[in-house]
């Protein structure tokens, strides 16, 4: 099936067909790419790529077709809705017009009609784009060897081996899992601000995809899942913050979501919303018995458990759900002022995890690497990747900025 959408339109019609109109610059955010490797020889690939358009009131998004790849068999849903969405290959002086500042007049963009405006105050336009490249440069054979040797921008990527194929060499640090149909993927998150030079090879290993791994439903691609969450630290004689953890819901049917109050927090203020409408949720706090009763299937609850139980319209099949819950917690053994140092110590098992210090406090110490930025208003940021799958142990210190 060749391209989907306004084959063999000229440039200049598709120019007319979306006038050029100033716009906020696009923000894109949360973008995760699957890459399943096609038949040896081909030089093809599909491209499953799940992004989230950010600017708010945007009623479009542009995604760039790659210099050098050949765009086939296109097609674009709503991941909230599991809908279609409506789309056409721009050149890149209508996606510069509306947004993408780095768009080239060469380039090309597919442009997709969002199922509604992104709402404001961090709402999302959720979007999957399930696509076919070739491309000889990047996917190549080396006598009975495959090489897939590809620069990836996004953070967040995975590459599925044919069926059949063992990986003999990745010079990119990742999680190998093989899938339940026998075929070797190669996950990773990319926590450096550049693209990863990824280079992976693989050779025909008979039977390997006729023995598929018996741990392949018990182990999770990291890559891939799908919570984060920020803390907005409050000045630490309070012992208080504020947070939000945003989370995605795609099992059919579900329509609560239960937060336990970690052992020494108290939580209070609770609030929460969809992001894809923007619409407020429901919440409520529950106790011990209580939260088995909105969820049986939560372990580990006890009589002194707390938890704040948030509901949401179920989840409909083929659809999402991208849910922010936003609460204070006070916890004055994790964060505190010891003499005039501000400590915070906590783990954080989510692979993505930020904290904002308060206003007019300098960092001082972190003892797991982060990656350092300044706020709107002036307030130091830490964001910390986790790639692995286990936890990491939290300390930072910041002491009062000096006038």
């Amino acid at each position: 099936m060749g391209r989907i959408g306004w084959t063999g339109i000229s440039a200049v019609v598709l120019a007319m067909a979306f006038p050029a109109q100033a716009q906020a610059p696009q923000v894109e955010s949360d973008g995760y790419t699957r890459y399943e490797l096609l038949a040896p020889g081909s030089h093809k690939f599909r491209i499953l790529y799940e992004i989230t358009a950010s600017t708010p009131g945007a009623t479009a998004y542009f995604n760039p077709i790659r210099p050098g790849s050949t765009a086939t068999d296109e097609r674009v849903t709503d991941r909230a809705t599991g809908q279609p969405l409506k789309f056409g290959v721009v050149p890149g002086s209508v996606a510069k017009a509306e947004g993408v500042r780095s768009a080239g007049p060469d380039g090309e963009y597919i442009r997709v009609e969002l199922a509604r405006p992104v709402p404001a105050d961090g709402g999302e336009g959720r979007v999957f784009i399930d696509k076919t490249y070739e491309d000889a440069k990047s996917y190549y054979q080396d006598g009975n060897t495959i090489v897939f040797d590809r620069p990836l921008g996004v953070k967040r990527n995975a590459v599925v081996l044919p069926a059949g194929y063992e990986l003999v060499s990745c010079n990119y640090p990742a999680q190998v899992l093989q899938e339940a149909d026998g075929r070797i993927k190669i996950a990773f998150w990319n926590n450096t601000p550049a693209q990863a030079p990824l280079v992976i090879k693989a050779r025909p290993s008979p039977g390997l995809a006729a023995a598929p791994s018996s741990m392949a439903k018990a182990l999770d691609e990291r890559a891939h899942q799908n919570r984060e969450i920020v803390y907005f630290l409050n000045p630490p004689e309070t012992h208080s913050f504020d947070l939000y953890h945003d989370y995605t819901e795609s099992r059919p049917g579900v329509g609560t979501y239960v937060n336990i109050v970690r052992t020494g927090s108290a939580a209070s203020k609770p609030s929460a919303r969809n992001l894809d409408t923007g619409q407020p949720l429901k919440w409520e706090l529950m106790k011990g018995a209580d939260i088995l009763k909105a969820d049986p299937a939560e372990k580990g609850v006890t009589a002194e458990t707390e938890a704040v139980v948030f509901h949401f319209d179920p989840v409909k099949p083929g659809g999402s759900a991208r849910l922010r819950f936003s609460e204070t917690y006070t916890d004055p053994d994790r964060y505190k002022l010891v003499g005039d140092e501000l400590v915070w110590h906590r783990s954080f098992g989510r692979p993505l995890n930020t904290v904002v210090l308060p206003a007019g406090w300098v960092l001082t110490n972190s003892s797991i690497p982060g990656t350092v930025t300044q706020t709107d208003d002036g307030r130091t940021r830490i964001e910390f990747i986790n790639p692995r799958t286990d936890e990491i142990d939290v300390v930072l210190t910041a002491r009062r900025r000096q006038s």
